[in-house]
């Protein structure tokens, strides 16, 4: 057997001072690895993420929009409130739905001046610009705007490159001479093709900035991935990292455009979907992508809606809640609705979610926390999983703050420090 050395050997005082020399070094030479770690891949952003984005045509957006939408939305469920309540999981968590429509209907929207709005030619579009900025900045002002909300403009591909930079800039302007602000703001850039346009973003919102007087970096973007070009390069490579990473730090979510990429990948309209392998293929490379950078990740939408007779409205709840249930179980906690008749299947199936799993994540997280005896032994990385959820649910209002408090026995700011650790 090889034989310790003596207390001045590698155990002893010399061998404290070769891991420290050692350590020394390598503290060295990985410095610029351990900052373009901490830059690149920053954690969980720390802050709510909506459960859905609503779009809406930019000349149908008006500063009623959420309560209009709330009372759509709970029109239906009183149309058919057997199939409510089934879709629900019982009474007690459609009271739960109807509270969120009657208090919150819309979390996020997007005012639409891209495919859902169409190409009406430069005097109309100025003119629905303009009125949907005075709206937004009227719900803001009267305490009525979704917490999140922005718009989406057309391209910077060459054909509606001009048209989009318009848009965005008529936008701003209006809003900020009515008085409005960029609390919760966000504008999406569509049909992306190159690591380019996102570079040209970052330098359209930078010179933005400076030209409206906003503070440098206030003005983020979300990147719409609906082309297979931005999945996979010519060289074979995943641009969908390489543009979270070219964005510069004003990245904050990839959303999945169900449409248009399976079109483009040559799937027959009748089979184009959110379940789709070619939507599971694109989501997991985006999924991989934004791992560890803050960028949150939004699912697609499903174009058929609950709207008809009895049966039609069914079938459209269940398959919409499914899909939801879908995305939510692959991690992809939000995603698109086109109309107010799927807000009702999007809160019913969310909170059945999150009720559903709220028992078991809370007594694991709270035997963790207390290291109590228990046949699961979770790590930090679970418990990170696990307070995450926990988190969400309480931010679109399936549990309550004091349910977890007397479940978990941490509060609100505490969970989220576990839930979503920064990188230091």
């Amino acid at each position: 057997m090889p034989q310790r050395t003596s207390a001045t050997g590698p155990t002893g005082p010399t061998g404290e001072r070769l891991a420290d020399a050692l350590t020394a070094a390598l503290d060295t030479r990985l410095a610029a690895a351990d900052a373009a770690l901490v830059r690149q891949f920053p954690g969980d952003a720390p802050d709510r993420q909506p459960v859905h984005t609503v779009y809406v045509p930019a000349d149908r957006f008006g500063d009623d929009l959420a309560e209009s939408w709330g009372r759509s939305a709970l029109a239906a469920i009183d149309e058919h409130p057997a199939t409510f309540a089934d879709l629900a999981g019982g009474e007690a968590q459609a009271d739960l739905v109807r509270d969120k429509l009657r208090r919150e209907p819309i979390e996020d929207v997007r005012i639409d001046f891209e495919d859902g709005y169409g190409a009406p030619g430069d005097d109309v579009e100025d003119e629905h610009v303009r009125r949907a900025a005075a709206a937004l900045a009227a719900m803001a002002g009267s305490g009525t705007a979704p917490p999140f909300r922005g718009i989406r403009f057309k391209s910077l591909e060459a054909p509606t490159r001009r048209r989009g930079i318009r848009t965005l800039t008529l936008f701003l302007s209006e809003l900020l001479e009515r008085g409005g602000d960029l609390a919760g703001f966000v504008p999406t850039l569509p049909k992306i093709t190159s690591v380019d346009q996102v570079e040209a973003m970052v330098e359209l919102t930078g010179r933005l900035e400076e030209a409206l007087g906003l503070a440098a970096r206030s003005l983020r973007f979300e990147l719409q991935i609906e082309t297979p070009q931005s999945i996979l390069g010519p060289d074979g490579t995943a641009l969908v990292a390489r543009m979270i990473h070219a964005g510069d730090g004003r990245v904050t979510a990839l959303h999945y455009g169900t449409y248009d990429y399976s079109a483009f990948c040559g799937i027959p309209a009748a089979f184009q979907s959110m379940e789709h392998p070619v939507a599971d293929h694109a989501k997991l490379v985006m999924q991989a992508a934004a791992a560890g950078t803050g960028v949150r990740l939004s699912d697609g939408s499903t174009n058929i809606l609950p709207l008809g007779d009895a049966e039609a409205v069914r079938h459209g709840w269940e398959l919409h809640a499914r899909l939801v249930g879908r995305s939510l179980e692959r991690g992809y906690y939000q995603g698109w609705d086109l109309h107010p008749a799927q807000l009702p299947s999007r809160f019913a199936s969310t909170y059945a979610f999150y009720r559903a799993g709220f028992g078991a994540a809370a007594l694991r997280l709270r035997n963790y926390l207390e290291q109590t005896g228990s046949s699961v032994v979770d790590e930090p990385a679970t418990a990170r999983a696990l307070s995450d959820f926990v988190v969400r649910g309480v931010d679109c209002g399936a549990v309550s703050a004091a349910e977890v408090q007397e479940a978990t026995g941490l509060d609100s700011a505490g969970l989220t420090a576990l839930a979503r650790p920064r990188r230091a």
